[in-house]
C-alpha cells in the first residue's frame, strides 16, 4: 500500500483561510523558517559564539552553555546547514531543527502583558534586554523566548507543542484583541 504523506505546517488547521488585517497586538507565525541547534565542543564555546555572531543575517538564541538556536530569515534549511558547517567546522555539532520547530513572533503594545500571563520571567526592558533570549516555560510548554524589538518577542517551540502554545497565546491575548496569521 502506498501512502502519500503531505508536508504541512503544524498550524495549518488553525490559520487556514483568508488572512485578517493585523491588530495592534499580533501573533505572526513563521511559515517555514530555517532553524538549527549548534552545540560547541568543550572548550571552544567562545570561538563558536564569535563565529556565529560575526554573521549579521543569522539570529543567535542562547539556550545554555555552549548551545544556541540559530535562525535565518534568508537561508533554506540546507543552506543554513552549509553556512553553519563552514562557520563552525569541527568546533561544533550542528543539527537542523527547521522541520521540528515553529517560530512565532508576538508584537504590539501589550506583548509583555500577554506573555506575563504564562511566563515567569521579568520582561521589563531593564531585565530582559533587546537581543536577549532564554529557555522558559509558557504555561507547561518549553519555549525559547527572545526579545527582538521594543515590543516584539519571538517564541520557538517544538512542532508537537505548537498548536497548544498557539491556543494558549490566543487565550492570553483575548483581552487585548490579539490577531494571528502566517508571515508572508
Amino acid at each position: 500500500m502506498v501512502r502519500d504523506y503531505n508536508n504541512r505546517h503544524a498550524l495549518d488547521q488553525k490559520l487556514r483561510g483568508t488572512p485578517k488585517p493585523a491588530n495592534a497586538d499580533h501573533l505572526e507565525v513563521g511559515h517555514w523558517q530555517a532553524i538549527a541547534t549548534v552545540l560547541a565542543s568543550v572548550g571552544l564555546e567562545a570561538a563558536v559564539e564569535r563565529a556565529l555572531s560575526s554573521t549579521p543575517d543569522l539570529s543567535l538564541r542562547y539556550c545554555g552553555p555552549g548551545e544556541w538556536l540559530v535562525v535565518s530569515g534568508v537561508d533554506t534549511p540546507l543552506g543554513l546547514m552549509r553556512r553553519l558547517d563552514m562557520l563552525c567546522g569541527t568546533q561544533a555539532h550542528v543539527v537542523d531543527q527547521s522541520d521540528g520547530r515553529v517560530l512565532m513572533r508576538l508584537s504590539g503594545p501589550s506583548a509583555r502583558q500577554i506573555l506575563a500571563k504564562g511566563i515567569g520571567v521579568d520582561l521589563h526592558p531593564s531585565a530582559f534586554a533587546l537581543g536577549g533570549s532564554t529557555n522558559v516555560l509558557c504555561g507547561h510548554i518549553a519555549v525559547n523566548l527572545s526579545r527582538i524589538g521594543e515590543d516584539v518577542f519571538e517564541l520557538i517551540v517544538s512542532r508537537s507543542f505548537a498548536e497548544s502554545l498557539f491556543e494558549d497565546l490566543m487565550t492570553m491575548g483575548r483581552p487585548f484583541d490579539l490577531s494571528a496569521a502566517f508571515s508572508d
